[in-house]
């Protein structure tokens, strides 16, 4: 029997999730309930960050939360009472997906106590992560479970070393809403070297309409950039100051991973209902009945909308 090739094991390990976010576009409903609880269909929107998170093969995450975020940690941690409830009433169903969301991974928490943007919340995870790359995945972004983003930008990362970040071409008019990166092409189409960022640059300033968006392979050198790198945009330690120093400055690389595939940013309402619309239709057990739903509504706003 010929010999079966040994599996390459993942260099990365570590999964490390911002949460501390306020959810201010969705008020009310994020007065008192984490911005990362919303459901998306009938599971938290962060559930999703972390089921791709350990997809990819990262089994350890790391939560960087703050004030008044004890239901994400109530979400991921076993409730004794319900799954015995559930057990008598011989409801294995909902058992299992009760139990699901505290059997995903090792979970563990930090606070970021005074939010001073997403580089200080990253700082925050150095004492967890170590001297190792790790990944950092913002749970407003939820990237399709089908269009496997996070599990390419590691094949990118173990092939250049260096940091790798997650780009998408966005119209002009938007690129002021996002870090933006100078790109220089590879041999690879959906790869990019990366040569400069800007944290949301005008359309005038902007040298691409690359926008960066919410998946990052960091190395630690990046917490030696960030200890030293001065409030930027809005008064904040920007993640993105600190990549491009690693890229201008010392000569580390940085590429962008090209991503063509579904992504929903569900800190905005409209992709919000997007994203529960999408995933509802593509689910065996709800999409059926909720198509012929949608078919029928939508041609129920058609025949009353006013001739033009």
């Amino acid at each position: 029997m010929p010999k079966q090739p040994m599996n390459r094991p993942h260099r990365l390990t570590k999964a490390v999730i911002p949460a501390a976010g306020l959810g201010i576009r969705f008020l009310p409903a994020t007065k008192a309930t984490p911005k990362e609880m919303l459901p998306v269909v009938d599971k938290p929107a962060i559930q999703y960050v972390v089921e791709e998170a350990v997809a990819a093969g990262l089994d350890d995450v790391l939560m960087v939360t703050g004030r008044n975020k004890y239901a994400v940690e109530d979400h991921f941690d076993r409730n004794h009472e319900l799954e015995t409830t559930l057990s008598h009433n011989d409801d294995d169903e909902k058992l299992a997906r009760v139990q699901e969301s505290s059997a995903l991974a090792a979970i563990h928490y930090v606070r970021q106590g005074d939010p001073h943007g997403l580089g200080h919340a990253v700082l925050c995870a150095a004492p967890h992560v170590g001297r190792e790359p790790f990944a950092v995945l913002l749970g407003d972004d939820l990237i399709h479970p089908r269009d496997p983003l996070l599990a390419r930008m590691i094949e990118v990362q173990e092939q250049h070393g260096g940091s790798v970040i997650a780009l998408m071409e966005v119209d002009p008019s938007r690129i002021h809403l996002y870090g933006c990166a100078a790109v220089e092409t590879t041999a690879e189409d959906d790869v990019v070297r990366v040569s400069n960022l800007v944290e949301k640059p005008t359309a005038a300033e902007a040298p691409s309409n690359y926008a960066i968006i919410g998946r990052y392979i960091l190395t630690p050198a990046v917490f030696d950039v960030l200890r030293t790198t001065e409030p930027g945009k809005d008064g904040e330690i920007q993640l993105t100051d600190a990549l491009k120093r690693l890229a201008v400055g010392d000569g580390s690389p940085v590429h962008g991973v090209v991503f063509n595939g579904r992504r929903y940013n569900t800190g905005n309402r409209s992709d919000y209902l997007r994203a529960i619309v999408t995933l509802a239709c593509q689910r065996e057990d709800l999409g059926p009945d909720f198509r012929t739903w949608l078919r029928s509504h939508v041609d129920g706003l058609a025949a009353t909308e006013p001739a033009a």
